[in-house]
């Protein structure tokens, strides 16, 4: 099962950087870059919860333009 998933007993979905397909899912969920998902990662760990909320504390504007720039 992939780690990004649901896991039995509760556990907390967690992000695997090194699966492309699963950082591209949650930089759109996260309306972030694949970097700066990545970047988070080495800077909390790969829960899911941790990245959302350390992501939501280094911004400092909409991520939105960011983004489109990463994706030109």
């Amino acid at each position: 099962m992939p780690e990004s998933r649901n896991q039995p007993g509760g556990e907390r979905p967690r992000i695997d950087v090194s699966q492309d397909q699963d950082l591209q899912e949650w930089a759109r969920k996260l309306d972030a870059t694949p970097q700066q998902v990545k970047d988070a990662v080495k800077a909390v760990g790969t829960r899911a919860d941790d990245v959302e909320m350390h992501l939501k504390g280094v911004r400092t504007t909409t991520n939105s333009d960011e983004t489109r720039r990463a994706n030109r």
